[in-house]
């Protein structure tokens, strides 16, 4: 489950960006999961349960926001999101090779409680 080594990544990052901003807590957490992320969101979500304890985040709430893939049509220009894993475009029905979202994992905000 790789799933655990990416959020005890972005926790990490969390982590950080807090400290940076003299926060004693994390609240809150965003993440944006494309669909072709390769990334299973109740694995990630359970993974944000083991990996906060302990830390400036445990007892936050995580938000996973799921990205759909969004694909630009190579012959007619369009950008479009697939019905499934093959990318035909509905307007000319040519198959798209590019992929223009859908992709990402990333930490899309914090909400920090100050220590001062």
């Amino acid at each position: 489950m790789h799933e655990v080594s990416l959020m005890e990544q972005t926790l990490a990052i969390a982590i950080e960006q807090a400290q940076r901003h003299q926060a004693s807590q994390i609240e809150h957490l965003t993440l944006k999961v494309g669909k072709q992320s390769g990334v299973v969101p109740e694995a990630l979500a359970f993974a944000f349960e083991v990996v906060s304890r302990g830390t400036m985040a445990a007892g936050a709430t995580l938000e996973i926001i799921e990205i759909p893939v969004t694909c630009r049509c190579d012959l007619c220009q369009i950008n479009f999101q697939p019905a499934d894993w093959i990318y035909a475009c509905p307007q000319c029905q040519g198959i798209s090779q590019t992929v223009i979202d859908g992709k990402q994992l990333e930490l899309a905000s914090l909400a920090l409680t100050s220590s001062n």
